[in-house]
């Protein structure tokens, strides 16, 4: 599911090292204190690369490679003349410094980058390459998924073995001695003539050589994946070295990311340098992100998440990054972090580590998103780790835009309150104004400097997205508190059910489950109903729980009308590389 870096080639053993306390020096910090958020000119998207944070030699690192910012910025500034004058520039995001290093060569050249999902079928990818007008892919020099050419490289022909030699031919036996002349009798008596010699006996025949052995077929060599007319192969060699300076502000995008395509082909999302700079200050912000900080994490570098936050974002406040390659928790714990982003898949690894979890203790704000938090999960980290987890909310078009801020109070299910710059607001289903009583849910709406201005080449998609006054809409269901505190329902296409004249909420029945201690996971989904226009259905990953069950089990923890009327039980649910369950493919 999650990419691995092709650098990190470590085991994943035992936790044995004691991380500092976040107010405890850590190993390797910069000799002086680092600036704090503010305290620097933001002028630049990344300030980081220009020197304004100071340096050391593991600045940045992904798997088992390490580069100072200043090698960081050399990189990318190679990258950025191989690519300078290109459309747009497209680069196979996996988990290594070469993705990082190629999302700064954009910047520096002003060219768009397209980061490609490393997993992404031919056919998705195609379609990124040729909708994005990406003219240049750029992969990591050891990476062979891509070739320019469809050739096939075969083995050489068998070689046909020599013949086997004839062996000689059997040597003539001697002629047979002639015998002795009898001698002369007295006279009347004729001697007798001697015998005649035998005939020497011939040589044996010569054995025939044996046949030699047929030649080994060599192996069909392995068939490359054909680029797109128009795309150049640009392998990116990290020991490469150019200086760095970033583009001049211009309207030109500075990443063009894809929607996940639930519903369609993946539509591009182009997204400026204001966007995304607002983004990362509301967060620092929120979090008090700054330069003392260690980011470590293990997201995919395709996404809002793992890229914006967890690249940009580090390069922004200035905090040290490590990306562990593998997404796994004793990787995460031997890191040592201040702080830490991961979804919910991980965070569930996590609490099933006991040892690694109560590394965390050191770190101090443990960040979950991109899907919702079980509250089982939420509650195992606070239980293990000594605190809760900080949970945001966001999308490709918006960016992150709502958070729970570090000082803010934390509970399962909050997302938080908008950050700096954006507002947002509920709508009812005759689009009137919603409530903000925390428990009536509306189709959340979203304005501010974070959200995109509309889809790559799809004005019918865009003009369906945004109000006539100017607000995105999502299609996610919420509800608001008189704090401002949002919580997330859902889809509106499937996590909001109306069933028999009731609106209910697929989390609420989703976390109702997994109270259950049969229960593992859970997705929940309305089916079209003709009595009751949509049932509740539930499908569940379970040991040991049955459907009688587990109806009873909500209708008690939750109400009567809110119970699955049918439980599906699977062996795994279907979800992405972030985490998140796929529905429309229940």
């Amino acid at each position: 599911m999650y990419p691995q870096s092709s650098h990190d080639t470590r085991p994943a053993g035992r936790v044995t090292a004691r991380c500092p306390s976040a107010t405890e020096p850590q190993t390797g910090v910069r000799p002086a204190r680092a600036p704090r958020y503010g305290s620097v000119d933001r002028v630049s998207l990344l300030p980081a690369l220009t020197g304004a944070f100071g340096d050391e030699p593991e600045a940045v690192r992904v798997g088992d490679h390490a580069l100072s910012f200043a090698d960081l910025a050399a990189a990318g500034g190679a990258v950025a003349r191989r690519i300078q004058g290109a459309k747009a520039a497209a680069v196979l995001a996996t988990s290594t410094v070469e993705t990082v290093a190629a999302v700064l060569g954009g910047l520096a050249a002003g060219v768009p980058i397209v980061p490609v999902p490393p997993d992404a079928g031919v056919a998705e990818r195609d379609h990124i390459l040729r909708d994005s007008g990406a003219d240049v892919l750029l992969t990591a020099t050891t990476d062979t998924t891509w070739r320019t050419g469809h050739a096939t490289r075969t083995g050489p022909t068998a070689a046909t073995a020599p013949r086997g030699a004839t062996g000689p031919r059997g040597a003539t036996g001697p002629r047979g001695a002639t015998g002795p002349t009898g001698t002369t009798g007295p006279t009347g008596t004729t001697g007798t003539t001697g015998p005649t010699g035998t005939t020497g006996t011939t040589g044996p025949t010569g054995t025939t050589g044996t046949t030699g052995t047929t030649g080994t077929t060599g192996t069909t060599g392995t068939t490359g994946t054909t680029l797109p007319t128009g795309v150049e192969l640009v392998p990116i060699d990290i020991s490469e070295k150019a200086p760095w300076a970033e583009a001049a502000q211009t309207e030109t995008p500075a990443l063009v990311l894809y929607t996940s395509g639930t519903t369609g082909k993946p539509k591009g999302v182009p997204m400026t340098r204001d966007a995304i700079a607002a983004c990362l200050d509301g967060l620092a912000a929120a979090w008090d992100w700054t330069a003392d900080d260690r980011l470590v994490h293990a997201l995919p570098l395709y996404h809002v998440h793992g890229l914006v936050l967890g690249v940009l974002g580090a390069l922004r406040t200035g905090s040290r990054l490590h990306h562990t390659g593998r997404p796994l928790p004793d990787l995460l714990a031997q890191a040592c972090g201040t702080l830490y982003f991961a979804v919910p898949t991980i965070w569930h690894r996590v609490a099933a580590a006991p040892e690694a979890a109560r590394q965390l203790r050191t770190a101090r704000l443990l960040v979950s998103g991109s899907a919702a938090l079980p509250a089982g999960v939420f509650a195992a980290i606070e239980e293990l780790t000594g605190q809760a987890p900080v949970e945001r909310y966001g999308m490709t078009e918006t960016l992150i835009t709502v958070a729970t801020r570090a000082d803010g109070h934390r509970q399962p299910g909050a997302v938080g309150v908008p950050i700096k710059g954006v507002e947002t607001r509920l709508v009812d289903d005759h689009g009137e104004p919603g409530k903000h009583d925390g428990t009536t849910p509306g189709a959340l709406e979203i304005r501010g400097a974070t959200v995109f201005e509309g889809y790559l080449g799809r004005p019918d998609a865009t003009a369906a997205s945004f109000t006539a006054d100017g607000w995105f809409r999502t299609g996610d269901v919420a509800t608001i508190d008189g704090d401002g505190v949002h919580r997330i329902v859902g889809r509106a296409s499937t996590d909001l059910i109306k069933t028999g004249g009731y609106r209910v909420g697929a989390g609420e029945i989703e976390d109702a489950l997994l109270t259950h201690p049969g229960v593992k996971e859970a997705a929940v989904v309305g089916r079209p109903d003709d009595d009751l226009g949509q049932r509740i259905v539930a499908y569940v990953v379970a040991d040991g729980a049955d459907q009688d069950a587990l109806i009873r089990h909500v209708a008690t923890t939750l109400s009567a009308h809110k119970r699955p009327r049918e439980v599906v039980f699977v062996a795994e649910l279907p979800r992405n590389a972030l985490g998140k369950v796929q529905k429309h493919r229940l």
